[in-house]
């Protein structure tokens, strides 16, 4: 099937050839032409799937059809007077992923006459409060941003007709969801509603089950797991040598592009700064980071500029990364389809891959509910120079207890 089969406009069509998309993924073909006749839609997909598509090109086609309405002026300045009001509003739950999901109306929609902003915390306001009162068809925003703006009188919800949440599990596991919820309570009862998520959390169903009407229902599983094309294996290490071990392994293997996953922000810097003394290049992206330098770093990863790339969990949902090469866990995750997640980005479209994990002892737990969870036991790699010396977690020492100054 291609996309002109698909009831989509000529507009889009021109554009999505421009972009080199002739035949649509399974979830754009099986979403566009329920989305089309106004339907809810309920996504369960993983990143990497295409449904940014599935959900923008409706959007923009049914848009585009209102602003055809003779009574609205088609002289873009004479439009642009008459400030435009927010239609559409797609809520996602990181800075990278608001900006790629900007990026894709912008694609699109390039012969609409349609104009998309992007809203996000981390930086200063007055370029988004200006294009905001210049007027705005399409809004994408981190939910924070948002209520921010919507607070301070920037941002009224009342005529929005299309709402998209985006990656409402990443959402869950970042504590957005009352602000997900004080962002729903300010729309309109009368709207399409469009939720994805990769996985279904009892919050994210009965959330669901309040909003949307008689959803069209859709689960994509990729056509080749990452488990089976991905080569995984596990050094179990003591903590204080995760990083000798890293060192060890990037000098003795041949790679393209390496995302390492930290636990924590300060552990991403850390490592950062551990491989830069060891004259190793890389790069960290977090929370933490300015908008400015989480970009500069994502894009140098994409250029090969840096071919190391650090990042934590909440920074990696949203990274537009194509054919990587290697996944390290420096940490194990805690919830273990994070795992499945992590390890995907060197699979994603039937690509192999190498994916590594270290493993130190109090981390053992953990490596267990991954291997219930896939089904298998990761391979160990025993030769390596800093085998495991403490088998037992360590415990850490109690601070020393602090004494309460009482006035004479």
């Amino acid at each position: 099937m291609q996309f002109s089969e698909l009831g989509i406009i000529e507009p889009i069509i021109q554009a999505l050839d421009e972009q080199g998309y002739v035949e649509p993924t399974p979830i754009q073909e099986q979403a566009i032409p329920p989305l089309l006749a106004g339907a809810d839609m309920l996504g369960c997909a993983q990143t990497g799937t295409g449904k940014t598509a599935a959900f923008s090109i409706p959007i923009l086609q049914k848009l585009a059809a209102k602003s055809e309405n003779p009574d609205i002026p088609q002289n873009p300045k004479s439009r642009n007077a008459m400030k435009r009001k927010i239609k559409a509003l797609v809520v996602a739950p990181t800075r990278e992923l608001a900006i790629q999901i900007r990026e894709c109306f912008d694609a699109y929609g390039t012969h609409l006459n349609l104009k998309t902003l992007v809203i996000f915390g981390g930086v200063g306001q007055g370029e988004q409060t200006k294009g905001l009162e210049r007027g705005v068809d399409i809004l994408v925003a981190t939910p924070g941003r948002l209520l921010d703006l919507m607070g301070q009188g920037f941002i009224n919800l009342n005529e929005v007709e299309f709402f998209v949440l985006d990656e409402a599990d990443r959402m869950l596991d970042m504590g957005m969801f009352p602000d997900v919820k004080r962002i729903i309570s300010h729309l309109p009862r009368e709207r399409q509603n469009m939720f994805f998520s990769a996985t279904m959390p009892a919050e994210i169903t009965k959330l669901i089950n309040s909003i949307l009407r008689d959803p069209v229902k859709i689960e994509i599983k990729p056509e080749v797991t990452p488990l089976e094309v991905i080569d995984q294996e596990v050094y179990f290490v003591d903590s204080k040598n995760k990083t000798n071990l890293l060192v060890d392994y990037l000098n003795g293997h041949d790679y393209d592009s390496v995302l390492v996953f930290s636990r924590t922000k300060h552990g991403a810097n850390k490592i950062t700064q551990d491989l830069e003394k060891r004259g190793i290049k890389s790069a960290a992206i977090h929370g933490n980071k300015s908008q400015n330098l989480r970009q500069r770093a994502l894009s140098d990863f994409k250029e090969r500029k840096v071919r190391i790339l650090v990042a934590t969990d909440i920074a990696e949902r949203g990274l537009d990364i194509k054919e990587l090469s290697h996944v390290i866990n420096y940490n194990l995750p805690e919830v273990p389809e994070t795992y499945v997640h992590r390890i995907g980005r060197t699979g994603r479209a039937g690509l192999g891959g190498t994916a590594v994990s270290f493993c130190d002892a109090s981390e053992k737990p953990l490596l267990s509910d991954i291997e219930w969870l896939i089904g298998r036991t990761l391979p160990e790699v025993t030769d390596h120079p800093y085998p495991m010396q403490n088998t037992e977690p360590e415990v850490k020492k109690a601070p020393p207890p602090r004494f309460k100054r009482f006035k004479r």
